[in-house]
């Protein structure tokens, strides 16, 4: 099962200008991980991400549960 998503989620990087375009479960994850904001719809991103690697969502889910996070964190970037 592929576990990519399109289009991608675009989020801040850790520098300054950078923008992060993330399009698969596993990058999701890793993002999740380093966020310092960590509130309801980041706890149900993540829950996300492990259905995902277990095959019980699809990674579009993954995708909208994500988005919804990084607009929480207020890292989320509209896609220019």
């Amino acid at each position: 099962m592929s576990l990519l998503w399109s289009p991608p989620v675009y989020v801040k990087a850790k520098r300054p200008g950078i923008r992060h375009g993330v399009s698969h479960v596993e990058g999701a994850a890793e993002e999740l991980m380093a966020w310092n904001t960590k509130g309801p719809r980041w706890t149900k991103a993540v829950q996300s991400c492990v259905d995902a690697f277990e095959g019980r969502v699809s990674p579009q889910e993954v995708r909208e549960a994500f988005e919804a996070a990084a607009k929480e964190a207020s890292v989320y970037l509209s896609p220019e």
